[in-house]
């Protein structure tokens, strides 16, 4: 037996020991699903879900990389949750999305996926219950806040229990991989805003034409062979299309965060983050003193982001991230302040920080 047979062997005996394994933990994952039933929780726990992925991220030895780890264990999480309780999430679809390939490294291959055709639709089907959760994208470190999720958030209850970095690349893709043979460009308005520089200085006079999402401009463009779209290298192999270029946005390092929304209300980690809306009073130092309680508490505000009221002239919404959870009794102490001096407030949910930037492969 030669020194790679001898290996092989013992790999193939490593995995019959990992399925046994692997079955073992998915009968224990029922057994739990079981006492939750009984119990009348839900099948997902954001919080459990963040510590068993911290806890083995501390103990990873090498050389299995941290982003293999969690990508890995992902995927064991996701198969355990199917054989509790099945359970939807909703994205701006159609498949190969950003919004979907978000919620893919989120909640894995195992779960229920529903494409919707819009953001508003994502939010309405989740708040009816049709789908358990869903991924909606909040803002890009190119182009900024997606105005239409932070205005659904005013309107909507439902409640931000997660959140995701993704790392962005555009890809240029059509049926035939050539550049001669692109008559019109189909793409969503953000990653043509992102990919704008580069368009103009290699494709000047190419018609650009706007859809509802990078999944839709893949059908079009699979549909007619004088075509292309502004997509991720994952729509390419599902649409069956061709890579004209590759990264084709103008800012490397390109990040869009999403949201996980639905009715849950995780429990603390130690590592959370905590989104509230309000409104004041047109009156001067108004902002200043809604904002005094979180500034003596020295509680750090990650974001604010004004929106205009819909239902009220010249009233504008504040949305704020801070580093805490609700029920850390600085971040409750200073929440409780800032809904007595606000016209308006409203609690979006406390989550699980995310551990970093999710990458595409």
């Amino acid at each position: 037996m030669t020194e790679k047979e001898a290996i092989r062997q013992e790999i193939d005996a490593l995995d019959q020991e990992l399925l046994t394994l692997l079955n073992r933990r998915q009968s224990l994952a029922q057994t739990i699903g079981r006492i939750k039933n009984k119990e009348g929780r839900g099948t997902l726990d954001f919080q459990r879900e963040e510590e068993v992925l911290a806890h083995l991220m501390h103990l990873n030895p090498g050389p299995l990389s941290p982003a293999a780890l969690r990508n890995i264990f992902r995927e064991i999480i996701s198969a355990a949750r199917e054989v509790q309780i099945p359970f939807g999430v909703a994205f701006l679809g159609p498949e190969a999305t950003f919004s979907h390939l978000a919620a893919l490294k989120k909640f894995g291959r195992a779960t229920r996926y529903g494409p919707l055709t819009t953001i508003q639709e994502v939010f309405s089907e989740v708040e009816k219950g049709k789908y358990q959760y869903g991924v909606v994208p909040i803002e890009n470190s190119t182009e900024g806040i997606v105005n239409v999720s932070l205005d659904l958030f005013a309107d909507t209850s439902v409640r931000i229990c997660g959140e995701l970095y993704l790392e962005v690349s555009h890809d240029l893709v059509n049926k035939s991989g050539q550049r001669a043979d692109i008559e019109v460009i189909y793409t969503h308005p953000q990653p043509y805003a992102q990919c704008r520089g580069w368009l103009s200085a290699h494709l000047p006079e190419i018609p650009i034409i706007e859809v509802a999402s990078t999944g839709v401009a893949a059908q079009k463009a699979a549909k007619n062979p004088n075509a292309a779209a502004i997509a991720s290298s994952f729509a390419a192999p599902l649409y069956d299309l061709r890579v004209v270029e590759s990264r084709i946005e103008d800012q490397p390092g390109n990040v869009t965060h999403f949201f996980v929304i639905g009715p849950d209300a995780p429990g603390p980690t130690g590592r959370d983050k905590t989104t509230i809306l309000f409104a004041v009073d047109n009156i001067p130092g108004a902002l200043y003193k809604t904002l005094k309680p979180l500034a003596e508490r020295e509680l750090n505000m990650t974001r604010i982001v004004s929106r205009p009221a819909k239902n009220e002239n010249w009233r504008y919404l504040f949305f704020v991230d801070l580093d805490g959870h609700q029920s850390d009794l600085a971040v409750a102490a200073a929440l409780e302040e800032v809904r007595a001096i606000s016209a308006h407030f409203k609690l979006l949910g406390s989550f699980p920080r995310a551990a970093g930037v999710e990458n595409l492969s």
